[in-house]
């Protein structure tokens, strides 16, 4: 059997390469064979979460999958046919389950199947999206690239403990190519959850965050919910949506310095079409579109260049990139794939 072989240590050698390769081998139908698996990184190898998505994968493709354990650099993965299943999982940690869906979401729809999945493990973690960032800002991206999916919030789940929950509806889709330009709007959502914190203290520091927003010309519509979880934590999304743009910011609070590690330049001075962790969720769609996807971006990440690397090999879409005055233009030109029709 012939696989595509992927260097897993490749660009910033994380996770993304994973999740882009293994949805790809899915929709695609082509068996990969992933190498050196997040070799640099100070625990290499897969972790809970990244197994978590590839066995589901390899229950709703009915893929053949060897070296899907913890720790193990080496993977390969030979996908057979999709099917609409019922799923319950379990990550079994804190392991991001916004992660996980941003795998499952497009292999699912663009295969033109259904998918209902209950799963437990880690809502808001660190060094991944949010659930709140996947309801309100990937939704709504996805949703203008044709792909549908509803998301129902049952329980938040923090670190160490985790023990969030969430169920999960994917539905059959006809994937669009759209182009996203530059932000008109200044309206602002703020959505902060906490558990097992002062509410004085959130509602303080959300007065700042809000103090700085409105500084810069910002309207600034605010909802605060405390949201019982197993541990103490809270979660912040800002987000601003219009015709022409998605943009969006999140956050986890710090109990040492008693705020939210908020990168505020990464919003406020963003007047593109999305920011940058979304420009990553849409590439693995935009490859499969039947035109062009343009978006205007502040900056070019070294996580975009290699999804834009991967996504290319796998799919042979073409993609540029161009400096602007005051950001990129990247291009993805879609291969309309025959395969998933």
């Amino acid at each position: 059997m012939e696989f595509l072989k992927i260097n897993g240590g490749y660009g910033e050698g994380g996770g993304q390469i994973i999740r882009s390769a293994v949805a790809l081998a899915c929709i695609t139908k082509q068996s990969i064979h992933l190498e050196n698996i997040r070799k640099n990184r100070k625990v290499p190898g897969l972790r809970p979460q990244h197994l978590t998505a590839i066995t589901i994968l390899q229950k709703i493709s009915n893929a053949k999958v060897i070296g899907a354990e913890i720790g193990s650099t080496d993977l390969k993965f030979i996908p057979g046919n999709t099917e609409s299943l019922e799923l319950s999982e379990d990550v079994g940690t804190a392991g991001s389950i916004a992660l996980i869906l941003q795998v499952l979401i497009p292999v699912v729809a663009i295969s033109q199947k259904k998918l209902s999945l209950t799963i437990k493990g880690g809502t808001d973690v660190l060094w991944s999206p949010s659930i709140d960032y996947t309801q309100y800002v990937l939704k709504e991206a996805y949703s203008r690239m044709g792909i549908e999916f509803s998301l129902e919030l049952i329980k938040r789940g923090y670190y160490p403990k985790g023990g969030g929950e969430v169920k999960l509806q994917v539905y059959p889709s006809h994937l669009k190519s759209i182009s996203f330009s530059k932000r008109k709007t200044n309206n602002v959502k703020l959505i902060c959850t906490f558990s097992k914190i002062s509410v004085e203290i959130i509602e303080k520091e959300i007065e700042r965050i809000k103090k700085k927003l409105t500084d810069e010309s910002f309207n600034v519509e605010i909802e605060i919910e405390n949201q019982e979880a197993l541990d103490s934590g809270a979660s912040l999304l800002i987000y601003s949506i219009d015709e022409n743009s998605i943009i969006g910011v999140d956050s986890l609070f710090d109990r040492k310095t008693q705020s939210f590690d908020l990168n505020f330049e990464k919003f406020i001075k963003n007047s593109q079409g999305i920011d940058e962790n979304l420009a990553d969720m849409i590439v693995v769609p935009a490859s499969l579109g039947p035109e062009k996807t343009t978006f205007l971006i502040k900056d070019i990440t070294k996580h975009l260049e290699t999804n834009l690397f991967v996504t290319s090999k796998i799919t042979g879409c073409k993609y540029g990139i161009g400096k602007l005055a005051d950001g990129f233009e990247v291009i993805i030109e879609g291969i309309s794939n025959s395969s998933v029709k």
